[in-house]
């Protein structure tokens, strides 16, 4: 690699980390406050038809992961020519207008064009992620990627019980909610936020790297490269049921209303949290990622089947003490794949990483909602409510094989 790998991060890089997780939690606290609220919000436009608002909720989470999809590469190319810090603070601005868009929306079109620039501007956060590798030595992005998904957890504490609870008085509300706190997010990064890729160090910015078919081709340019990606694949649409059918298969299972799902997800936050925030880097350095990949993968499969054949609270709760190894598989996957791109690359596989997640959330919502209206349907073949975590469970699995796979040191020459 780079002479990185022997760096250990200076106060000015631990700083630059700091800022970059409170504002991750920040943007996740203005994302997590909508998840309540988003699927009544949409119900309300047709009707209150829970089938109905299924099957538009699906649309609606595939076109967002569309434009991640197309957006990711793009910004990460253009981070990796311009610098992390402007495309940075452009994403969480332009964000936060789509917030406020989405509150003043007067139809379901209104909200359809909210979400699709939604989706554009929340590719900024594979950015995030290059500006951590940046500042990281390669053998700690591991621990740093698992900063990561600790903000996502503080996020997730924070915002879906504050969107529970503010959608209880307005469905709207959360949304003007959300908006004012990305606003405001880019304003202090505006103020504070150092640039972490220094004129020396960044690539020419080539529109065969920012389109997203281009910046896939990155990925095949190494045999277990291409494997972890596929396993990063398979892990995102699998993560994706939580945000595809969770609040209406809670809503119609165990008759939760949005203040009831907001506070289930923000314990779910505090468990995820735990193991990101204090358990990913003993445990790394312990095990190593590859051991901590499978003990991720099995944890999520194991606590996405017990999600699917829950029929009461106690056992749910059984199923996310389960699944919270699960915490473990994306930042150890994430360590790996850094490792193998050097520093003017970073931006463009993170924002190969994030297309992969613009795939799955292509795929999944449009999987886990269909399967969802399937299983509760009417006089249908089969009533089977948790249908959707079932096929996240097998998804997970996948992921685990695939990634133990791809990681097998190289034999001996």
């Amino acid at each position: 690699m780079t002479a990185d790998a022997s760096l250990d991060l200076s106060p000015p890089r631990r700083a630059a980390l700091a800022f970059i997780f409170v504002s991750l939690i920040l943007d996740i606290v203005a994302f997590g406050i909508v998840i309540p609220v988003l699927p009544q919000l949409i119900k309300g436009f047709v009707g209150g038809d829970t089938q109905q608002a299924a099957h538009w909720y699906g649309i609606f989470g595939t076109t967002w992961a569309a434009m991640q999809f197309l957006c990711s590469p793009l910004l990460g190319a253009l981070s990796d020519r311009f610098g992390r810090r402007p495309v940075l603070l452009l994403s969480i601005a332009g964000l936060g207008l789509d917030y406020l868009l989405m509150a003043l929306a007067p139809s379901l079109t209104w909200l359809f064009i909210g979400r699709v620039l939604s989706g554009m501007t929340a590719a900024g956060f594979a950015t995030a992620t290059a500006y951590i590798a940046d500042v990281t030595p390669p053998e700690r992005r591991a621990a740093s990627f698992g900063l990561v998904g600790a903000a996502w957890g503080f996020g997730f504490i924070i915002g879906p019980a504050l969107g529970g609870i503010l959608g209880a008085t307005n469905p709207r509300l959360p949304f003007f909610v959300a908006g004012g706190i990305a606003l405001l997010n880019a304003c202090y990064g505006l103020f504070v936020l150092p640039e972490s890729l220094p004129p020396e160090r960044r690539a020419p910015f080539r529109w065969s790297r920012a389109n997203p078919l281009g910046s896939l081709t990155l990925l095949r340019a190494h045999r277990e490269l291409l494997g972890l990606a596929s396993a990063s694949l398979l892990y995102a649409i699998g993560h994706t049921v939580f945000s595809s059918v969770f609040v209406l298969w809670a809503g119609y299972t165990l008759a939760w209303d949005a203040r009831r799902v907001g506070y289930a997800l923000a314990m779910v936050g505090v468990l995820n949290v735990v193991v990101q925030g204090g358990i990913v880097r003993p445990l790394v350095q312990r095990l190593g990622e590859r051991r901590a990949i499978a003990i991720g993968a099995t944890a999520g499969a194991a606590g996405f089947f017990l999600y699917g054949v829950a029929s009461n609270e106690l056992a749910f709760w059984l199923g996310a003490l389960v699944y919270c190894p699960a915490g473990l598989f994306n930042p150890s996957l994430l360590g790996l794949i850094s490792r193998r791109v050097g520093p003017s690359e970073q931006g463009q596989v993170q924002g190969a990483n994030s297309s992969l997640t613009g795939i799955a959330g292509m795929i999944g919502p449009a999987l886990f909602t269909a399967s969802f209206s399937f299983a509760i349907a009417p006089g249908g073949t089969m009533h089977l409510p948790g249908l959707p975590f079932l096929l996240a469970a097998a998804l997970f699995g996948a992921a685990g094989l695939t990634a133990w796979r791809a990681s097998r040191p190289a034999a001996p020459a």
